[in-house]
């Protein structure tokens, strides 16, 4: 068994190697964080400085700004990093403000959940 050494002490964390590089953070409720990685601990804490929230929906999204975000290791999905000469989005896809974005989200969940009360009405039918 051998000690790892002070020369060797970025092989135990392979986050070391993301520091001060854009990542992408999925998060466990569906949220993409992007932003550069300022530090983490051993536990995958992570800081980003000048994150924002990328929002996706259908054809429209917005980047809304955090700033310096904190984000717990229990609430991490995935880490990644980010591809800066192909971080552009595809040409069909339009960027629209905040407020457009949370009209569209709202308007999406309405839509999902009708679709799931429909769903659970005819399995409801469905057993008579």
């Amino acid at each position: 068994m051998s000690w790892v050494g002070p020369t060797n002490i970025y092989l135990s964390s392979s986050l070391a190697s993301y520091l001060d590089k854009k990542l992408i953070v999925l998060l466990r409720d569906g949220r993409k964080l992007m932003g550069i990685l300022r530090s983490f601990d051993q536990f995958a804490n992570v800081v980003l400085e000048g994150a924002y929230e990328r929002v996706i929906v259908g054809d429209i999204y917005c980047d809304i700004p955090l700033g310096l975000y904190i984000i717990r290791e229990e609430n991490v999905v995935l880490i990644g990093e980010m591809n800066l000469k192909k971080e552009e989005l595809p040409p069909h896809m339009t960027s629209v403000s905040v407020a457009e974005i949370t009209m569209a989200q709202k308007v999406e969940r309405e839509a999902s959940n009708l679709k799931s009360t429909m769903r659970r009405r005819m399995k409801f039918l469905d057993m008579d």
